[in-house]
């Protein structure tokens, strides 16, 4: 199979019948061969009756119901796992994302040999308020991560199917696929101009708890993108290095108290520097010495109630 095209969403019925009709007029123009499975993150409209309609008049279209609400990386997440095309496109529900960059970014990765293809969405039609923290958003995560995309967060993108069948992602970690990309060996990443369109139905999902959330995700997945597998490399070399301070500091007071002064230890402030110092270093060593436990049992974190399924097993 060519093309496997996963489509997150949220309470997009509006929508779906005029983008599945795109999808299709895109693939048949070009011939390729491919599914459209529709992950239905807990909708509380219409959305998923509109997909069992639209399954039962187009076979290529396929779904996956959630339970409940666990948000866009869960989607992709359990998406990812049931796709079986050799390029994989991820495009959001509300046809702010054109199907027609689908065969350039097909293209982009079958010929021109990229693990991973993403979208900028150089003109945008979102208001400042969205705009604004998105460019200050994706100029901290360029400084952070090294990889220089100008729109980490499109949802217009093209895999490799090994890179999204290789990566793990969970919360909010969908901004940051390129960097958990990166930090999984697949670092030949590339970018595209793509069309942005107004949204026509529904209302964003855009909030404002995005503007605290993203950094700190951020910095979380610049920890576990370094320390995931040797966690005792940050932990360990910090808590001895701490320790050591602190042990010289004890040692010189020491020192000075048996062969020069005659003082109190306890009577300097610098003791007690010494004494954080060699407990908060050896706090960190055991940190460091639990996580490699914790890292190499840790039990699968991407489990999520699946009500119903179309189409799968085809």
């Amino acid at each position: 199979m060519d093309i496997s095209v996963v489509i997150p969403l949220l309470n997009e019925e509006e929508s779906l019948p005029e983008l599945s009709e795109w999808i299709e007029r895109v693939m048949q123009e070009h011939n390729f061969s491919y599914e459209v499975l529709f992950i239905d993150d807990g909708s509380t409209d219409g959305s998923w009756g509109v997909i069992q309609r639209l399954r039962n008049a187009n076979p290529h279209i396929k779904g996956i119901r959630f339970q409940r609400n666990f948000g866009k990386s869960a989607a992709l997440q359990v998406g990812f796992q049931q796709v079986k095309g050799d390029v994989v496109i991820t495009m959001d529900a509300d046809l702010q994302d054109s199907p027609d960059e689908i065969p350039d970014l097909y293209r982009m990765v079958t010929e021109d040999g990229y693990d991973l293809v993403s979208g900028w969405k150089k003109k945008r039609y979102d208001p400042l308020s969205k705009t604004l923290p998105t460019r200050l958003y994706n100029w901290a995560t360029r400084r952070m991560s090294g990889i220089h995309l100008h729109d980490f967060n499109c949802g217009l993108k093209a895999y490799r199917r090994v890179v999204v069948q290789s990566i793990d992602i969970w919360g909010d970690m969908h901004r940051y696929i390129p960097v958990i990309a990166k930090w999984a060996g697949f670092g030949n990443i590339g970018e595209k101009v793509v069309q942005h369109r107004a949204r026509q139905y529904g209302v964003t999902k855009f909030g404002l708890s995005r503007f605290i959330r993203g950094p700190l995700d951020l910095l979380t997945i610049s920890f576990v993108g370094r320390f995931r597998k040797r966690p005792m490399h940050l932990f360990g070399i910090w808590g001895t290095a701490i320790f050591i301070i602190g042990f010289l500091i004890a040692a010189y007071l020491a020192y000075a108290k048996i062969f020069h002064e005659v003082f109190r230890m306890t009577d300097r402030p610098i003791f007690y520097l010494a004494m954080l110092c060699m407990v908060l270093g050896t706090q960190l060593f055991l940190t460091g010495f639990i996580a490699e436990l914790v890292s190499r049992s840790a039990p699968d974190r991407n489990q999520y109630n699946v009500s119903e399924t179309l189409g799968l097993n085809d």
